[in-house]
């Protein structure tokens, strides 16, 4: 059988989002998942009948991504009623999994669970299940990508507690600032934090140190965070005011290339009661879930393309460090069996390169008013991951620059009118892994 690049056919992909704005509605729900044995949360009714008819408002309400903790032992009964087109898989029930899963309208790349570094058995049982966080690329329109995280902390006032639950969210922002750099973010799910608490100190690294701003203190508190050592400010269940603080929060950030912003901010817990009519009304867990309507808008100046490749090696993003204006000069590529590296220089003279030390660098200097404007990328398997195989770019002068070798599986990549490339991101090692084009007005 004839190859599909021998028989010239290829995928093609545009730059960019074709639409540059959007809306999407974000919820957070504690779902109570533990078996009943271990913890009944002072909630009415079966625990398998209740995540069932949690499953069942997922699907009427349709919102677009929905983080859950406590999904344990009835996570089939939430799945088996709900209808989102995207879900994680369990990662087992109590004592094996984490209880964090997440349905979606839109699709993600580059999903992972990482589990806590510390724990502590204060309080109660933090150590029994590995909980943790989970981390995806979330993907609601083409070339729009926002980090997504999924928590749950470590629970309980305790001093062991409270040193755990601080290097719970200290984990957090650490891997946000190695992975997701440069990256809109959002951060959702049970931080078992107040702002009014002094020990409670991890909450507040997001804002220090990641940049990111909560919504309720953005939307319902004027900016104003509370302050440590207040006292409690608690709230209902189902809370009928947004004024009051719960442990579950929503905080976000947005990019170089997407704006984010937050327009709404609700505990939700009211359109979550139990219709059985032994329990009419009652809710179905012990949290107030949280939703959030956000805004995206792309910008003018940066965009990006899709990825091409897998989730292996190192996050590298050139947007943190990319010039006003950014205009390509010189592109120089490595390759041979497949693609070691990539580099680009500017005309403000920065330059970018990402990967090894591998194959034979080939360069092609652009002239005047000539723009990187299309790329073909390849990719194939090595050591059973997929790498990035091999890249050809074409400027608007029609002059070609390629390295590594093409396979079977190809995408082109071509810039908008009036873009071109600019930079990358992606992740890397001694070769390419995964790799997206920064674009740029010319």
């Amino acid at each position: 059988m004839r190859s599909l690049l021998a028989l010239g056919i290829f995928f093609t992909a545009s730059a960019h989002a074709t639409t540059t704005s959007g809306k999407f509605t974000a919820l957070s729900f504690n779902v109570a998942g533990l078996p009943s044995i271990l913890q009944s949360n002072d909630v009415n009714g079966s625990k398998t009948e209740n995540a069932g008819e949690i499953g069942t408002y997922f699907a009427k309400y349709g919102y677009d991504i929905i983080h859950m903790q406590e999904d344990f032992n009835y996570h089939a009964y939430i799945y088996a009623t709900d209808n989102h087109a995207y879900r994680t898989a369990t990662s087992g029930g109590a004592a094996i999994g984490s209880g964090l899963n997440t349905v979606s309208n839109y699709d993600w790349v580059d999903f992972t669970r990482s589990k806590w570094n510390t724990c502590s058995d204060a309080s109660g049982s933090d150590c029994l299940t590995p909980k943790g966080f989970t981390f995806m690329r979330w993907n609601p329109s083409t070339g729009v990508y926002i980090d997504f995280y999924n928590i749950h902390a470590d629970a309980g006032t305790e001093d062991g507690d409270e040193t755990a639950r601080n290097s719970n969210l200290q984990q957090v922002a650490d891997y946000i600032d190695t992975w997701s750099t440069g990256n809109a973010v959002v951060v959702m799910g049970d931080t078992n934090s107040r702002y009014t608490r002094s020990a409670d100190t991890g909450i507040r690294v997001f804002q220090s140190q990641n940049g990111l701003s909560d919504a309720w203190v953005n939307l319902e508190r004027s900016g104003v965070y509370p302050t440590a050592g207040a006292d409690a400010i608690l709230c209902d269940n189902p809370s009928t005011v947004e004024t009051c603080e719960t442990v579950d929060k929503v905080l976000y950030r947005g990019s170089k290339i997407v704006a984010l912003s937050a327009s709404s901010f609700d505990y939700n817990g009211e359109k979550f009661l139990n219709t059985d009519s032994a329990y009419l009304g009652d809710v179905l867990s012990d949290h107030n879930p949280v939703l959030v309507n956000f805004t995206w808008t792309m910008s003018s100046s940066l965009r990006q393309s899709e990825f091409s490749g897998g989730p292996h090696g190192t996050w590298f993003s050139d947007l943190p460090n990319m010039p006003s204006s950014p205009k390509a000069s010189v592109l120089t590529f490595s390759g041979s069996s497949r693609l070691d590296a990539v580099g680009v220089k500017l005309t403000d003279g920065t330059s970018f390169s990402h990967g090894g030390t591998g194959g034979t660098a080939k360069s092609l200097t652009l002239g005047s008013g000539e723009h990187w404007i299309t790329t073909e990328l390849c990719t194939g398997q090595y050591n059973n991951q997929t790498r990035n195989f091999y890249i050809k770019a074409t400027t608007s002068a029609g002059n070609t620059l390629e390295a590594g070798t093409a396979t079977d599986s190809c995408t082109t990549y071509t810039a908008d009118s009036g873009y071109a490339v600019v930079g990358f991101m992606g992740q890397d090692g001694d070769e390419i892994d995964q790799l997206a084009l920064i674009y740029a007005p010319y």
